[in-house]
């Protein structure tokens, strides 16, 4: 399975993702620069965590005009899959690829620190690895992970089973407790806390390897 990984000026969790994927799953992994126009021949796309364009402007919100995003819009488009890892999870927002938008975190502090996750379905190719229910130990490293959406919006995702994850105890103040979520498509994901920062156990857990493990399993059986 080919995996590509979008490199912003600001990006600091590309490397990590790239070790996990090439070095833990013995995938063949790329970076694909902000600038390309192009992703090559790849399965599924990573917009990693960090500062992109320094978080100018408004987290995101840069990011989401580079040419690699039009890229990984049609990529989306023709049902190629997509995640968006933190900062990922803000630019996939900004680009409308995800509904809602990601602002500061009600204490206005930024927050590191492993959290508790709750997968909500097993029906996507993000979480097929695991069961519905199953607490998930992963890190959390932002400043703006806090997910916004109008009630009708959140209706609405409950009711499309598009929440994949909620926080067991939110540390954010993210609307329902959301810490990601899905497109209509399904193929498109945005998560707040970071696997491949939990994808070893010389890193305090291993939770982060059934994210990627279900990409794996549903990219060998589309």
């Amino acid at each position: 399975m080919k995996f590509g990984i979008i490199q912003f000026p600001g990006s600091n969790c590309d490397q990590d993702a790239y070790h996990v994927l090439a070095n833990v799953f013995s995938q063949p992994t790329r970076y694909v620069w902000h600038k390309d126009s192009s992703l090559g021949d790849v399965d599924c796309v990573v917009v990693p965590g960090g500062f992109s364009y320094g978080d100018y402007l408004r987290t995101g919100a840069i990011a989401r005009f580079s040419p690699a995003m039009k890229a990984v819009a049609a990529h989306a488009e023709a049902g190629g899959l997509v995640i968006g890892i933190c900062n990922g999870f803000q630019i996939l927002c900004e680009a409308q690829l995800l509904p809602g938008a990601l602002i500061r975190n009600k204490g206005l502090k930024f927050i590191c620190e492993h959290v508790d996750l709750r997968v909500e379905t097993s029906d996507s190719p993000f979480t097929n690895r695991c069961q519905k229910g199953q607490v998930l130990r992963i890190p959390i490293a932002h400043g703006e992970g806090c997910y916004f959406a109008e009630p009708a919006l959140i209706k609405q995702l409950q009711d499309e089973d598009r929440i994949l994850v909620r926080y067991v105890n939110n540390p954010n103040g993210s609307v329902d407790n959301i810490a990601g979520i899905c497109n209509e498509g399904r193929n498109v994901f945005g998560l707040m806390p970071h696997p491949e920062r939990a994808s070893e156990t010389a890193l305090g857990s291993e939770d982060g390897r059934l994210i990627f493990e279900s990409i794996l399993r549903a990219i060998v059986s589309a």
